[in-house]
Order: structure tokens, then C-alpha cells, then sequence
């Protein structure tokens, strides 16, 4: 990197009426993180100073997602095409002498070295005017084409409405992403006519009037599916699907075992350590850790929750947000856990829910256990002791307290506190009335007769 000061320009204006939605295009999410934010944390990577938003339709909606993150927002009251909208942060960026990068809030992947490697080149031995990222897509369709020499000198960028059929014919395509340095953008900028098909004012008209005044652009190129735009649903599982795909290939490298990583959906924040074990269909919601060596089995649900080392859930287990199992701890199948510490070693193996407790280590919690935490207005916790034993198909009726060692046998409905090494049966009393069930089937098949 140059050691110059580096701020964005993110293009968010758009109404994104393709996507038939309330809310704004840019805050769609991809892996429970809207898009505009994957961006932003791209650009925070690189050490940017400033970033600015320019906002249009919904500006309420973006101005209020990026506002906790210190980026100022420009509005873009008409949408007169992107040099329009790139003119927006003029004032914002009145004071700012660096370079400028120029992005898309609907083009959430670009990776931070690529960011870098445009700034590199603005500053290369040829110091071009502008840095164009370029792409070659399978389908070029109705982008912008650029024509280069074989050292990506840009001697031509040209609409798609207005190309001829042999720029057509040039595969290599312009993603709209930039850099410029701050000195030339905005005098640049200030010349864009929009004589044009459009009758829009484009952002890459810039580049040729570089040109014009002798100095040369260049382009780098990416893959095309870094620089995937989304304008529809369709467009954003695509791009949601592509971040996955790297993110499965990422934790795998790391030392993640995925035995069938394409059903296994991460969020942005997930965090496995060395020698997890993940299985077929596995989902984390964000908010997500887990300490080596633990195995998440199929079919299992995750947020909000933090996995010890070497502990074990599932299948079909579910962690919802503020569960902490400690190390070799065991969550089993259609095991739904809340709010809730698992101590070291614990163990809740099948058909519980667990929500606002706190069980220690050793404990053996029996199919069937509940822990009963809510009344109707009011939530409550449960403490379970260290090495204590609470049998099947038992409900534990918050707040209540069993402790260490104690053993609670099945069927019982705890509600008060139990002392430690204590065993508490809480059954109704058996009665038997010998015959009463064909009794009572003749008289029901009898009043049925009736009618």
C-alpha cells in the first residue's frame, strides 16, 4: 500500500424494485448480515479513513444501518446515473486528500485484497488516471465492455447501449468499481455530460475524458462471481450461495471437517475451531463459536451459542442464543437448549428442553426433562448441582434449585428446592379400579347406539 489516505464511496441509492420488498435493497442479507455491512467490513479491513453512503429511496432505512458504524451517508435526491451519484459525497469528502474507491451496496463481495490491488495500480510506475475492475462473465450481456492493451491501458469504456457490435464483441466487462485519487474525481466528474442513450450521467465517461487530456486508465480484472450484483431474490441466493461456497472452502483449509459441505450454511460470524466435525445440514444463525475438536451431527440448528471443546450435539438438536456447553459436554437429539450453561461433561441426551438453567458439570439430565421457566410474564432460572441426576420425563418448575449429587426420580414434578444427594419423587399416588375401562366402553358404545 501507498501510506495515502484511502476512503470509499458506496453507491446505495437505488430502489431495488426488482426485489419486491419493504425493505431496501442493500439490507437484504446474506449469511444474517445485511449486504451493505458486508461491504463496509471490506472497506474497514482496508484501513479506510471515511467512508460515504449515497443514499436515495429508503435512505431512512440505510441511513439507520450504517449510522452505528460512524459512515457518513450523502443523498442522491434524483437518480441522474452514478457520476451523479459519485458527485454526492463531494462535500463529504471536501477536506479528504487520498485515494477514492467507488462501490456498489448491491455488489457485496468484493474482498478487501481486491480493493487493495486497485490502489496498488493507481499508484503504479504508469500513475493512470483511474483503476477500472474489470470481469469476463460467462454471459457479458448488457454490460459495459472495456478495450485494452495487453498492459490493461483502457483505450476505450463504452455502454452497452451505445457500444458498436465489435465492443460488443469484447468480453471483458466493467464492474463500475474504481479508484481515483480525491484531486482528480470530482474535477472529472464535473465534466460528465449525459449525451448519451440513457441520458444519464456515467460514472465511467470519466476515464475518457482522462484521456482527453492525455493521461491513461487501467484496468485490473477479478472473477466474475466476486463482482456478482443482486437485483432480484434470484440474484441474492446466487450471491448468498457464492459466499457460502467460500466460506465452506475457508473453514475446511482451517482444519473443519464439513462431510457434506454443500448443506452446511454458516453465517457471517461463525467460528469453528481446529478439528470440528460438521455433518450433512447442519445451520448456524449468527453469534456462533466452537472450541476444537467438538462435532456438530446433521440436521442441527445453531445461534447465539458457544460450543466447548470437544463437546457433542445433536442430531437434531437446536442452540438458541445464550447456551454455553462446556467441554465435553453432550446435547443430543431433539434436544432444544436456552439461555443455559452446560457445565463440563454434562449430559442432556434426547427429548428435553433446557431454557434459563444453569447445570453443572457431571449432571445426566433424563429423556423428557423440561425445565418450566416461564409463568406467562415473568422467566426463571434453574440450577441443577454438580454430579446430579434427574430421571425421565421429569419437569422442573423454575425457579428451583436441585443440588449436587441429588437424584431427581422420573415422572416428578419438582417445585421446590431439593438438597444436595437428596433423591425426590413427586408421583401421584397409583390407583387401580379393576375393570373399569370395559365398563366404560359398553356404556359409551351404549349412549352412541342411542344416538
Amino acid at each position: 500500500m501507498t501510506g495515502r489516505a484511502i476512503s470509499a464511496i458506496i453507491l446505495a441509492a437505488g430502489k431495488g424494485s426488482r426485489m419486491k420488498s419493504a425493505l431496501h435493497k442493500v439490507l437484504h442479507p446474506i449469511a444474517g448480515r445485511p449486504m451493505l455491512l458486508h461491504l463496509a467490513d471490506a472497506v474497514t479491513a482496508l484501513g479506510a479513513a471515511r467512508t460515504v453512503v449515497v443514499t436515495g429511496s429508503g435512505r431512512e432505512q440505510v441511513e439507520a444501518a450504517v449510522a452505528p458504524l460512524g459512515i457518513a451517508t450523502a443523498l442522491q435526491a434524483e437518480q441522474l446515473g452514478t457520476a451523479h451519484a459519485v458527485m454526492q459525497a463531494q462535500t463529504a469528502l471536501a477536506d479528504f486528500d487520498g485515494d477514492v474507491l467507488i462501490l456498489y451496496g448491491d455488489v457485496p463481495l468484493v474482498e478487501t485484497a481486491t480493493m487493495r490491488r486497485m490502489i496498488e495500480r493507481l499508484h503504479g510506475g504508469d500513475a493512470p488516471a483511474a483503476v477500472v475492475l474489470g470481469f469476463r462473465p460467462a454471459d457479458p450481456a448488457a454490460y459495459g465492455r472495456i478495450i485494452a492493451d495487453a498492459d490493461g491501458r483502457i483505450t476505450r469504456m463504452v455502454e452497452y447501449k451505445d457500444a458498436s457490435p465489435a465492443e460488443r464483441a469484447e468480453t471483458l466487462c466493467n464492474s463500475g468499481l474504481m479508484a481515483v485519487r480525491s484531486r482528480d474525481l470530482f474535477a472529472l466528474l464535473a465534466r460528465v455530460g449525459n449525451d448519451n442513450a440513457a441520458g444519464e450521467y456515467y460514472l465511467p465517461d470519466i476515464v475518457m475524458l482522462a484521456a482527453q487530456d492525455g493521461r491513461a486508465s487501467a484496468v485490473i480484472e477479478t472473477a466474475a462471481d466476486e463482482v456478482a450484483g443482486v437485483n432480484s431474490r434470484a440474484e441474492l441466493a446466487a450471491v448468498g450461495m457464492a459466499w457460502q461456497q467460500r466460506r465452506r472452502v475457508e473453514a475446511m483449509a482451517a482444519g473443519v471437517t464439513l462431510t457434506a459441505p454443500d448443506t452446511v450454511w454458516f453465517a457471517h460470524d461463525t467460528i469453528l475451531g481446529r478439528d470440528v466435525t460438521v455433518e450433512p445440514n447442519v445451520v448456524f444463525g449468527p453469534g456462533v463459536r466452537v472450541a476444537d475438536g467438538a462435532t456438530i451431527h446433521a440436521f442441527s440448528h445453531l445461534e447465539g451459542a458457544i460450543v466447548g471443546e470437544g463437546a457433542d450435539v445433536g442430531p437434531y438438536a437446536r442452540l438458541r442464543p445464550g447456551t454455553v456447553l462446556g467441554a465435553g459436554s453432550r446435547v443430543g437429539n431433539f434436544v432444544e437448549v436456552k439461555k443455559t450453561v452446560l457445565g463440563v461433561g454434562a449430559k442432556a441426551n434426547h427429548l428435553t428442553y433446557l431454557g434459563d438453567a444453569d447445570v453443572g458439570a457431571g449432571v445426566n439430565v433424563g429423556a423428557g426433562t423440561i425445565t418450566c421457566n416461564y409463568d406467562g410474564f415473568f422467566k426463571y432460572r434453574t440450577v441443577i448441582g454438580e454430579g446430579a441426576f434427574i430421571g425421565s420425563n421429569s419437569a422442573l418448575i423454575a425457579p428451583v434449585t436441585i443440588g449436587a449429587g441429588a437424584i431427581v426420580g422420573a415422572g416428578s414434578v419438582v417445585t421446590t428446592d431439593v438438597e444436595a444427594d437428596a433423591l425426590v419423587l413427586v408421583r401421584a399416588e397409583k390407583r387401580i379400579r379393576p375393570g373399569w375401562a370395559a365398563r366404560f366402553r359398553k356404556a359409551m358404545r351404549a349412549k352412541k347406539a342411542a344416538g
